[in-house]
């Protein structure tokens, strides 16, 4: 983890849930939930998450894992869950499940994405973020994920994968 100057945080402080119903404006030509929808909406969760965790503005530097698991349909109730899995100097990994609920509340994953968020100051140059703290086995199992996939993504960086 990095030494910030803002204090460490738990991954708890900037989890997010957020809800939509698919409508039939949501829906592709297959009757499904449009891939560009649910990315559209996993993204502003993935943001609040991230400007949640560091108290700035920030933007997306990159969707590296997107896996649709499962369709959705019209009328489906879609719950999004975000957290921060990692924190780099000024990057922010987010992790973003997305389920669909059924009328008893059972949940069924249908997506899971990790994106790369970076903190920006006034001037929309990055700035540090606070450090995570990881509370519970699944937090951490996470954390060291997350760190093997930043090593992942920075020689995919380097081979200009």
């Amino acid at each position: 983890m990095n030494e910030s100057k803002r204090p460490a945080k738990k991954v708890a402080d900037s989890r997010t849930e957020q809800n939509h119903f698919v409508m039939p404006a949501h829906i592709n030509g297959y009757n499904r939930l449009f891939g560009g929808q649910l990315m559209e909406w996993i993204d502003i969760v993935a943001g609040i998450v991230a400007r949640r965790h560091c108290e700035c503005n920030i933007t997306t530097v990159s969707i590296d894992n997107l896996q649709f698991k499962a369709p959705a349909h019209v009328n489906d109730l879609i719950v999004l869950l975000g957290q921060v899995t990692y924190v780099g100097r000024t990057s922010m990994e987010v992790r973003v499940q997305t389920f669909v609920e059924d009328i008893h509340g059972m949940r069924k994953l249908i997506n899971r994405a990790y994106l790369v968020m970076v903190a920006i100051d006034e001037n929309e140059r990055p700035t540090e973020v606070p450090e995570i703290i990881p509370e519970t086995m699944e937090e951490q199992f996470e954390y060291e994920c997350a760190v093997k996939r930043n090593a992942m993504r920075k020689q995919r960086m380097k081979e200009v994968f």
